[in-house]
């Protein structure tokens, strides 16, 4: 049993569920403000008009990025922006759906057919199509084949009742090109992409998201930190981020958690990078220890998991094994 809950104080925002295998829940309203995409960089300004121009009109859109870079918060831009946004929003990680291959794949109690049911009228969001197995591709191939015209003109037309949006971290060119990925259905996914850039090509939206996030924990956490000190920023703005927007998101909740005062102070962040003052006073950094000594910390808070690791960093287990052959030796790893 679940409910969605109506943002009835913003009626330019949606009332939205979330899925995981077909289970959803209701989102706080207080969440409202996550919908916002924050930043008056080129690449969202660029993104905004996207969205506003592809929301009336479209059916299915893939959008790709880096992980952590906000593809969920950008397929719910589409969502409200769209003819259907009066209905469910429902996401699902296409990787869940292995369930789906101890049978035929085919059948109408599985959990593809469950999440379709959901998000009618409405939009169906799959987080990482890159990692769909096979058999549910096929299913969900044969299920966008069933609604759309007839091709000989003698059949009744069938029109989707939902809107489809994708993301990927991987490029389903090359996954399609290798047989990882259903050409047919690359070809139908792809027709409409948006690809978002990560943080590092945007870092002068970083005042501004840092000061959203800074809200929006101080009201969820009541805290009284209302703005963020010019050393702090600093060590901000000097960071590469490669867990993008997420990774910042990580940062600025527990640093909101350390404070207990109006401004939030560097001595409030993670210790993630070291810094030193130069002549003026400066403070600067190189990126090689930026990378070694943050990655290294949150693996020695996570005892070593590189899973959970690679979650709190927003990046892939695949980077985070790059990244650590890289630049950390080993004894590091084993501690």
């Amino acid at each position: 049993m679940s409910t969605a809950r109506y943002q009835a104080d913003r009626p330019d925002r949606i009332p939205y569920r979330r899925s995981q295998s077909g289970q959803e829940d209701a989102s706080p309203a207080s969440d409202r403000d996550e919908l916002e995409m924050v930043g008056d960089s080129t690449a969202m300004k660029r993104l905004r008009l996207q969205v506003r121009r592809l929301g009336p009109h479209f059916r299915t859109v893939l959008i790709s990025g880096e992980p952590g870079s906000g593809k969920e918060l950008a397929a719910r831009a589409l969502h409200g922006a769209s003819t259907a946004a009066g209905g469910p929003f429902v996401t699902c990680a296409a990787s869940t759906l292995e369930s789906e291959a101890e049978g035929d794949g085919l059948g109408g109690d599985g959990t593809l057919e469950s999440l379709l049911a959901q998000a009618k009228r409405g939009l169906l969001f799959f987080d990482g199509i890159d990692e769909m197995p096979l058999i549910a591709q096929a299913r969900l191939l044969q299920v966008m084949r069933q609604h759309e015209w007839a091709r000989d003109g003698l059949a009744a037309p069938q029109k989707m009742d939902m809107r489809i949006v994708a993301s990927t971290s991987e490029d389903l060119r090359v996954l399609a090109s290798t047989g990882q990925f259903r050409q047919e259905l690359y070809q139908r996914i792809t027709m409409v992409e948006i690809a978002l850039p990560p943080l590092r090509e945007r870092m002068e939206d970083i005042p501004a998201l840092a000061q959203h996030f800074l809200r929006r924990f101080g009201r969820m956490y009541e805290r009284s930190a209302e703005r963020i000190a010019e050393d702090a920023m600093e060590l901000l703005k000097l960071y590469r981020w490669p867990g993008n927007v997420r990774e910042l998101e990580n940062v600025l909740r527990n640093g909101v958690l350390r404070n207990e005062g109006t401004a939030l102070e560097a001595s409030d962040l993670p210790q993630f990078v070291e810094t030193h003052a130069d002549a003026g006073g400066v403070a600067t950094a190189r990126l090689q220890d930026v990378v070694e000594q943050h990655v290294l910390q949150v693996l020695r808070s996570c005892s070593g998991n590189k899973v959970r690791a690679a979650e709190a960093l927003g990046i892939s287990r695949s980077t985070l094994y790059r990244m650590l052959e890289a630049c950390a030796p080993a004894e590091e790893l084993e501690r």
